[in-house]
This record gives C-alpha cells, structure tokens and sequence, in this order.
C-alpha cells in the first residue's frame, strides 16, 4: 500500500484516479475504479441532459458503496451545454470530488465549495495549475504533452511538466498523461506528485465500455501511433492514427479551415468507433502510454497489480541504491 498525500486528502486507498473520457466514464468502469481502492470519475457530458447524469449517479451507486466523482469538462461552444444545471445535479447528488477540466472553472467553484465538494482542476501548463490554485482548488490534474485528447500548446512532456509544477505548488498534484504501469507511477511519485491519472491504460480494461476492436488496436499498437490535430487551430488534439485523423491532418495541412473538417471530427462519429469497433468510423483519443499496454485485465487486477509491482519498484530497486557513507 502507498499512502500519500493525495490519499489521505481524498480519502481512497491507493493514488490511482481514472479521470474524466468522453463515451467512456460512465457508472460500470467508475464503480470498478472505485471497487478498486482508485478514485474514478464519471463524465458529466456524456450523458445527454442533467437529469441523465442524475440517473447515472445513482446507478453507480447501486453498483458500489465507496466513493467515486464526477468530471465537468468546460469548452467552448456556439451553443454551450446547461453547464449550471449540471453542477446543480453533481450538488443534488450528494457527490463530494469533482474534476473539471477545460476553462477555468471559476464560475463553478463558489457553488462548488459551497457545498461541502473537493475540486481537483486538469491543467497543462504550470501558469495554469497557479491560477487554479489561486481559484481554491484542492488538487491539480497536470497533463503531459504525451497525454490523449488535448494536452495544450506548449508541448511540455511530463518528466519537466511535473516537477516544474511540483516546485510552484503547494496543493497536491495529480500527473496525467503517458503513464500506464506501475513504473510510471513511482516515476511520477519521485517527480513529486501524489498521485497519477490514467485514461488510456483504463480505456484497455474489461469494465470499460469500449468495443473490443478498440481494445485490441490499443494492444497492438506503439507509441508512434498517435497523431495531433488542430494544430493551426491552436486547439491541439492527440488521437489515434486512423483514416479519419490521416484525412483531418491533411486538410488542416494545406490551409484548411475548421469547416471543412467538421463533419469528420463530428462526436458522434467518434462515439460510433467506441460503440461498433469501425475503427475508422471517426475520430477517437488514445495517448502514447499505448506502447505500455499488452494486456486487457480486469480493473481490479490492474490497480493491485500496480501498487504491488510500485511497491516493488520502490523496496527492492531503488531502496538497495541508497549507500550509507563509507
């Protein structure tokens, strides 16, 4: 067992978080996570009204009694989700951790801490992760360049991002982005977060609801098969490497304009890819931390796997290292 910081604030029993994913962060997986001794989140998007999320809650519920939270992610939109009646129904629900991610959460935090709710806010960049901090947030989710879905603009990888953040804050910090394996949880460990967050490593397990052909592509595939899009844009997004994300690439490329890639990077395509397994129906995230996937296990047997194998990691590899002086 690893106790840090993290655990004892948040209350779980290992520093694993499986964080917020669009189509994929709903009640099975999160209460597995959970089950687990980890801290997952359901995502608050993927369910088409608030009412839906409610109902989402409370079928976790049903399918555990240890705590889990839930992921508002805040974006830019011509027409904006009821973002105010979704905090209401994460308040409403009794539910205790919430992880926000995109804009500043701002608007949301009076409501938030209001009502009693810890806050741990995804950032990619240390100026961001300082502003969060000043807003009140109890923890900071720092993600990698490496990461899936958008790691920013600056293309800091996590072995610099982390510990730069980790010299600046004074509230715990969550790395994200790249890691999948107990290795990667004492890297980040040493690095001086207190925990870690993993997307893509639960996206390959059983309980994640995700097409099988998606799983296996995860498995198969290494490092070098992701690809970032939206460049130009300033919007940048890592996803896999597909007939669809070759397409976007190409068009953005030479001078093409968001409109006409819009009907290819549409959501629903991409929810498609993880509902059937057309793996080139659209676009689907996945991080470089693929390379470190070989297996598809239970969640269960992952996170025990992991702590035991960090445990490991720590006692028997870098303890013998330290010499007391001749």
């Amino acid at each position: 067992m690893i106790e840090t910081r993290f655990t004892r604030e948040f209350g779980v029993r290992h520093p694993i978080v499986q964080g917020g994913m669009q189509w994929v962060g709903r009640a099975g997986l999160v209460a597995a996570v959970a089950d687990a001794g980890a801290l997952g989140f359901i995502t608050a998007l993927t369910q088409p009204t608030p009412e839906d999320l409610v109902k989402e809650i409370a079928r976790c519920r049903e399918l555990t009694d240890r705590e889990f939270g839930v992921n508002l992610t805040i974006l830019p939109a011509i027409t904006p989700p009821p973002y105010a009646e979704y905090r209401a129904a994460i308040i409403e629900s009794g539910i205790r951790v919430v992880e926000t991610a995109g804009f500043s959460p701002a608007d949301h935090m009076p409501a938030f801490k209001a009502a009693g709710i810890k806050v741990i806010h995804k950032c990619t960049s240390v100026r961001h992760a300082l502003k969060a901090e000043k807003l009140g947030v109890d923890a900071v989710s720092i993600d990698g360049f490496e990461c899936a879905g958008h790691p920013g603009e600056d293309d800091v990888p996590g072995l610099i991002l982390i510990a730069a953040a980790a010299r600046r804050l004074t509230i715990p910090i969550v790395a994200s982005g790249g890691i999948a394996d107990a290795r990667g949880l004492v890297a980040a460990l040493a690095l001086g977060a207190d925990a870690v967050n993993m997307g893509t490593r639960f996206m390959c397990t059983v309980e994640a609801p995700v097409h099988d052909n998606v799983k296996r592509r995860i498995v198969e595939s290494s490092e070098l098969e992701t690809t970032l899009i939206f460049r130009t844009l300033r919007n940048t997004s890592r996803v896999a490497v597909n007939a669809v994300s070759n397409e976007v690439v190409e068009i953005l490329r030479r001078g093409g304009e968001f409109a006409d890639v819009r009907d290819l990077v549409a959501g629903v395509r991409g929810r498609e890819v993880y509902e059937t397994g057309e793996l080139d129906r659209g676009l689907w995230t996945v991080g470089q931390s693929q390379a470190l996937i070989d297996d598809v296990p239970t969640v269960a047997d992952l996170v025990s796997r992991m702590v035991a194998e960090a445990s490991s990691i720590i006692t028997s590899r870098l303890a013998p290292l330290v010499s007391q002086p001749r």
